[in-house]
């Protein structure tokens, strides 16, 4: 069984999708939208597959704990947990609020760690699991405008890497993607004229999708990466190539 937060739309969605045709029963989150986690859900169970909507703030640690037992209780164990959820909220950094800062580290990267701690606990008794945490390349390489959401980001690589480390033992691997630019409701709300700019530095030439991303989670996921573990997988083009 899968839980993906932040799961009703974009990256999330198709992560959702992709495990649930994979044939994992899903559990779709999302922080207040009842409508869109709704929609997710029923997309899946249209192809056939498992899932169940839970509506949670994963920046509470009651939600967190919540979130985990109710798709305890739905499915019967808790395999793969994918700390999708996110938001920006971009500024330059002398004019970027404290609300600004702690809004986005708490979901961000607070959210992971609540969301970690609760799932490992039923990992830890089976003695098998995947945490799949979704970075981003700002974390990597930092981002003008954005010194909260990278800090976040920089912060997951470094938890995903210590969360390998203490679990490792145990059958349970954790990993982080590292997406560039996807065509998500954030990348959308940029002009054209912006998207052709981005696009140039990109060597395969064009912006990701969803299923880009969700590929590599769905590998991840599986037994095929079974001996991966405290990686990054950058999915971007090439854009942050060294």
């Amino acid at each position: 069984m899968a839980l993906v937060t932040g799961s009703s739309r974009g990256i999330g969605r198709a992560v959702a999708l992709k495990l649930a045709e994979r044939g994992a029963a899903v559990v779709v989150n999302g922080r207040s939208d009842t409508a869109t986690v709704e929609s997710a859900v029923a997309e899946i169970l249209d192809k056939g597959g498992q899932a169940c909507g839970i509506v949670a703030d994963i920046g509470q640690s009651q939600g967190c704990s919540q979130l985990v037992q109710s798709a305890i209780s739905q499915f019967g164990r808790l395999d793969i947990l994918v700390n999708n959820a996110g938001i920006v909220r971009d500024q330059l950094l002398l004019r970027m609020s404290d609300e600004d800062w702690d809004q986005v580290i708490n979901t961000n990267l607070r959210g992971a760690f609540l969301c970690t701690r609760a799932a490992l606990r039923p990992m830890l008794k089976q003695r098998w699991g995947r945490v799949i945490n979704i970075a981003s390349i700002s974390g990597l390489i930092g981002n003008p405008g954005q010194a909260n959401y990278a800090a976040a980001k920089a912060g997951l690589v470094a938890f995903t890497k210590s969360v390998a480390r203490e679990v490792a033992s145990r059958g349970i691997t954790a990993n982080a993607i590292a997406p560039g630019f996807i065509q998500t409701d954030m990348t959308q709300r940029l002009n054209a004229s912006a998207q052709e700019e981005i696009v140039k530095h990109i060597p395969l030439g064009y912006i990701g999708d969803p299923q880009d991303v969700a590929e590599v989670a769905a590998f991840l996921a599986s037994e095929k990466a079974r001996y991966i573990t405290g990686q990054v997988l950058v999915v971007d083009g090439g854009l942050t190539m060294v």
